[in-house]
């Protein structure tokens, strides 16, 4: 039980702490400064506020509004600031024979007894119910993602990977088997929140690090001039519109499309060496190390082998007009930023709340289903081909 010598706050001190500034939250008589969660949280800033300055123990054990792990609690231990007497405490200590054993917060074991016998159950701090880990990630919720791996623990445990060495070589050595590396890679690790964990451990490690600004301006300036040269060479602006939006919904498809059917070719991965370390390098990593700030976006190197098939296959397919296939493929590409950059944004970026339930749709992808959700700009295509994730209904605050 936590010292004594915290603070003890009024019910109007805790209420009035409520906003993006200082937001606290309490589980009985426990008080909480989460104001440093308020833009990490998966389910939206929002969705904090909305509980800013009240008792949060009734939604956390709330599986189907959203589970917490034990990492969420931990959390809330270390943010512990100090103790409420709400009415029923309020109330037992009135009625008590020796009202300092309850008051200051928390009260001693005798204290409890008389709280709960007088009906304040609920206010007595009491050990959480968490939830069970996913069988396939190893994952109880989302909050997982958000604490840190002990490294030597978890290789001494698995036997997979060791973060703090080359995983490249390691992943090529290693001598997996199929099974066993699909498994460990899609049990996702948290490396040191500011690094990136060493891939190749040399001077080409730098060649798997981008700055997701590096995409957009790598690509926008080429996006803009291939436009314009589009625009100038067909009739009218409406054709040219026609065509960039074409290629931008066509965008949409090729992200599932490769999401799903390259990047998560699982089923049919070859049992090789080759194969494994292909994988591991494509997307395997981006599993196993997914809260990587540097390997979230593909490098412009690589995009550029990736975009040349489709560059040819755009003038190919529209081979009766130059302009027209541009035209398209430049949509095409400005698509592909927005998925890049918005593929950045929901791992690290403090959302708007409409935007914020995509966030939690890509994070259930991380922790809990990598088998479906596919789409990380729309859930569209998960719905037209039936791998749409099913998410728990969440409050959010109507300001």
């Amino acid at each position: 039980m936590p010292s004594q010598t915290l603070p003890n706050f009024t019910q109007r001190e805790v209420v009035e702490n409520n906003d993006t500034d200082s937001c606290w939250v309490t589980i009985g008589s426990n008080v909480y400064d989460v104001t440093g969660f308020v833009g990490q949280h998966p389910g939206g800033h929002d969705l904090i506020l909305g509980y800013g300055g009240k008792d949060v123990g009734a939604i956390m054990k709330d599986a189907s509004s959203h589970s917490h792990s034990e990492a969420a609690y931990e959390y809330l231990d270390e943010n512990l600031i100090g103790f409420v007497a709400t009415d029923p405490v309020l109330k037992a200590a009135v009625e008590s024979d020796r009202p300092r054993d309850i008051l200051p917060l928390p009260p001693t074991e005798t204290g409890a007894k008389e709280l709960r016998a007088n009906g304040a159950a609920e206010d007595v701090p009491t050990e959480q119910a968490q939830p069970q880990a996913d069988e396939t990630t190893g994952m109880s919720s989302v909050d997982d993602l958000f604490r840190e791996t002990d490294i030597a623990e978890d290789y001494r445990k698995y036997r997979f990977l060791n973060l703090d060495k080359p995983l490249l070589m390691q992943v090529w050595n290693g001598g997996f088997t199929k099974d066993f590396y699909l498994k460990e890679v899609h049990r996702p690790r948290i490396y040191n929140p500011d690094q990136s964990p060493p891939l190749f451990g040399n001077g080409l490690e730098f060649l798997s690090k981008t700055v997701w600004w590096v995409v957009p301006l790598f690509w926008l300036p080429p996006v803009a001039w291939g436009s314009w040269l589009a625009y100038l060479g067909l009739p009218t602006v409406y054709q040219f519109a026609a065509y960039w939006f074409t290629g931008l919904g066509l965008w949409t498809l090729i992200e599932y499309g490769m999401h799903r059917g390259l990047f998560h070719v699982d089923k049919y991965l070859p049992d090789n060496r080759v194969a494994i370390t292909g994988h591991f390098l494509l997307h395997g990593i981006h599993h196993y190390v997914p809260m990587d700030k540097l390997r979230l976006v593909m490098p412009p190197a690589l995009f550029l082998v990736l975009a040349t098939p489709f560059y040819k296959l755009a003038h190919t397919v529209f081979y009766w007009d130059w302009y027209v296939a541009t035209a398209v493929f430049c949509g095409g590409i400005f698509g592909y930023i927005g998925y890049d950059c918005t593929h950045y944004f929901l791992h690290h970026k403090k959302l708007p709340s409409w935007y914020q339930q995509l966030k939690s749709y890509h994070m259930e992808h991380h922790w809990k289903d990598f088998q479906n959700g596919f789409g990380v700009t729309s859930r569209f295509w998960d719905r037209v081909f039936g791998t749409e994730l099913v998410m728990p209904i969440t409050p959010v605050r109507v300001s």
